[in-house]
């Protein structure tokens, strides 16, 4: 369990890094957009050398996959974009701030019904105080 959450808190601490670097990138180049396919390329790149180093089996199951799985994409190009778009006029602090609430309220809400298959872990008292804790917490953050 350790692992896993070392993993995630590197993932999180790359979230803003990646806001940071991608708006600065499209500010530069003079195009979000742009920003965003570069984004995208060097990520596909790195993901196409892990696939290829631990395997393609997968690739034998995408046609017989339910399809409302594939808006995961979506939602990636969502956020990739608007953040770059975002970011240089709002603050990378200000748009992670409304990125993480977003996280929290959906991950809850996730969680509380068992949606994608997810654990079912129902959203009590206890949870939602924690979530309106956390929400505080990063609110707190952007006061400064």
């Amino acid at each position: 369990m350790t692992q896993y959450a070392l993993t995630m808190l590197l993932a999180g601490i790359g979230i803003p890094l990646l806001a940071g670097l991608n708006a600065a990138l499209g500010k530069y180049i003079g195009s979000p957009a742009t920003a965003a396919v570069i984004l995208f390329l060097v990520a596909l790149s790195i993901s196409l050398v892990v696939m290829v180093a631990t395997g393609t089996e997968g690739f034998n199951r995408l046609l017989t996959a339910p399809k409302h799985l594939f808006l995961a994409g979506a939602f990636v190009a969502f956020y990739v974009l608007t953040i770059t778009y975002i970011a240089p006029h709002f603050g990378v602090g200000n748009a992670v701030f409304f990125v993480l609430l977003g996280q929290l309220i959906s991950a809850a809400a996730i969680d509380h019904f068992g949606l994608f298959g997810a654990q079912v872990s129902p959203l009590g008292l206890a949870r939602a105080s924690g979530v309106a804790l956390m929400a505080a917490g990063v609110w707190l953050t952007q006061l400064a």
